[in-house]
């Protein structure tokens, strides 16, 4: 199912325990349904119907939104082994981490408010008549090193683009690893029908540039004096690349 579709359910109870499930990343069945005060019986048949329809699934005891990524990836470079899958909600912690690493270095704002987003609201993937965000996560062993996210409004006038925000922490970069998220992210994008996605970073942020600028993106905007780092103004850069 596209994130792009609109979500009809057909009973409202069953739309209850879908948005119950998509607001909190993954839940107990159990608990789900006495929250939700659904008669037992009545909760079992709405989520077998969910689940036969491609909307919810359960892993290890837990709901889940369905998201059809693809599968994970195994990469091996200067003696590094990395891989790229798309993300789970119990990485929402690792991709925050990472996410903060790299904003202390004052150059990605936008994407320390995806940190601030996703930690506050602790839930990772959405997918709703509102919004699509989706991340994918590259990992060395069990850690979390870097990730790329796409976050979309589902609004007619803006539901064929994306946010995109893509990191590594410092310590693994020079891997390749961000080309591969990156990749892995415009892949998503495309096969879920977007036709352009978009970036900003200050303009001190001069790697990141660099970085976008060599896989095709183009900077279609500057903003004078947008930012405010370390008590200098800074200019925004938008960038963005058709699919």
């Amino acid at each position: 199912m596209s994130f792009s579709e609109e979500l009809e359910f057909g009973h409202e109870d069953r739309k209850r325990i879908y948005e119950y499930v998509e607001r909190h990343g993954a839940v107990d069945p159990d608990e789900a349904q006495e929250r939700l005060r659904i008669d037992p019986g009545g909760f079992r048949h709405h989520v077998a119907i969910l689940k036969r329809d491609g909307r919810l699934e359960e892993v290890e005891g837990k709901l889940r939104v369905t998201i059809d990524a693809g599968a994970e990836e195994e990469y091996a470079t200067d003696g590094l082994e990395f891989h790229i899958r798309p993300a789970r909600q119990e990485d929402l912690s690792g991709i925050v981490g990472a996410i903060r690493q790299v904003a202390e270095e004052k150059t990605y704002i936008v994407a320390e408010s995806v940190a601030d987003e996703i930690d506050h609201e602790d839930a990772l993937l959405r997918h709703n008549e509102l919004e699509a965000r989706m991340f994918f996560v590259a990992t060395v062993g069990d850690d979390v090193v870097g990730w790329v996210h796409l976050h979309a409004p589902e609004l007619d006038k803006l539901s064929h683009t994306a946010e995109l925000t893509v990191g590594v922490i410092e310590e693994y970069r020079g891997h390749g690893i961000g080309s591969h998220l990156l990749s892995r992210g415009l892949e998503w994008a495309a096969s879920n029908g977007y036709e352009k996605v978009y970036n900003s970073v200050p303009s001190t942020n001069e790697d990141a540039i660099a970085f976008l600028e060599h896989h095709g993106w183009e900077t279609e905007a500057v903003r004078e004096d947008h930012y405010k780092l370390n008590g200098h103004y800074v200019d925004e850069v938008m960038m963005a690349l058709e699919l």
